[in-house]
């Protein structure tokens, strides 16, 4: 019996501390980008639909933002199409679009909808296949090493985010799900030009394949999060890409930096850290990296003293 009690004393103490974070982040934002194989792996997405389904019943806003990349290449290799990256992003011609949308925008995404459901959440779709469309944006422009064009297909950027949309969905406690497809945007007027696409040239309600890194930043941005969260298989920053022991617990913006320019950063991490720069300067307060296979993680890393990854503040 007395056993039992201490356990119940040590759970209440968990409570206690998780309270103060619970206080502090109540009624804002959260982005949580949700990536790589963990969207496969039904253990890790359970404890982390189950952090994500918790944090909004404590009056947090979670925003779900997804990709799907594994599961778009294992799909387009069954229908006989090779995957093919060009400057770490996937080409996509009209075939390869098709599996993107059914897979990404309709499949992966009405199954976290689902799952959330399931534990006794309530989530909602914001996905071109579904007609709900949050995300708009414009055809990607790469040159290659000699200044030349480089033809990605329909792969494109975010330059607007319906925010308004998604935070009617938070103020109703539904937690925003989208996948990191966007419309080629229409706002534009004809003949106008914004950063180089000309809307009388080129034809809008068309679906782009966007880097989920990018689309997350983009909904970060807009809606002025207090946290985004990228969740996948690392387990944070570190300086030596093969040594778990390497990674670094917190640092700030001018830390971030001078680490890029000192090259102990490499590999994917590179445009990872550069997207979090560029939205710690929009507004957002802060940036985590986690390892979603870590259980709980998203929990331990938002309402512990400690954390399980790498934060990375403005200051």
């Amino acid at each position: 019996m007395m056993m039992q009690v201490c356990k119940a004393i040590e759970k209440a103490d968990v409570l206690i501390e998780a309270m103060r974070w619970i206080r502090q982040h109540r009624g804002k934002i959260t982005v949580i980008k949700i990536g790589g194989s963990l969207l496969e792996d039904q253990a890790a997405m359970m404890h982390l639909l189950l952090d994500t389904v918790f944090m909004e019943s404590v009056g947090m806003q979670p925003v779900i933002v997804h990709g799907g990349g594994k599961a778009i290449s294992e799909n387009m290799q069954k229908a006989g199409i090779e995957p093919r990256f060009v400057q770490g992003r996937r080409y996509t011609d009209s075939e390869s679009l098709a599996i993107v949308q059914r897979v990404l925008g309709k499949e992966i995404n009405n199954q976290i909808v689902e799952d959330i459901k399931m534990y006794e959440g309530q989530a909602e779709s914001l996905s071109v296949a579904f007609n709900s469309n949050v995300l708009f944006g414009q055809k990607l422009a790469l040159t290659d090493e000699h200044g030349t064009e480089v033809d990605m297909g329909w792969v494109g950027t975010v330059n607007r985010v319906d925010a308004d949309s998604i935070r009617k969905l938070c103020g109703q406690g539904i937690i925003p799900v989208i996948p990191s497809i966007a419309l080629l945007d229409g706002a534009l007027q004809d003949g106008e030009v914004q950063d180089g696409l000309t809307n009388g040239n080129t034809p809008t309600g068309q679906p782009l394949n966007v880097n989920a890194d990018t689309a997350a930043t983009a909904v970060a941005k807009a809606l002025h999060a207090e946290k985004l969260v990228f969740v996948s298989e690392v387990n944070g920053l570190r300086t030596d890409p093969n040594d778990p022991d390497s990674m670094i617990d917190s640092l700030n913006a001018d830390q971030a930096r001078r680490l890029l320019a000192s090259g102990s950063i490499v590999g994917g991490m590179i445009p990872k850290i550069q997207a979090c720069l560029e939205t710690l300067e929009r507004g957002v307060n802060k940036i985590h990296i986690i390892n979603g296979r870590l259980r709980h993680a998203l929990l331990l890393e938002i309402f512990t003293s400690m954390g399980v990854g790498t934060e990375i503040t403005g200051q």
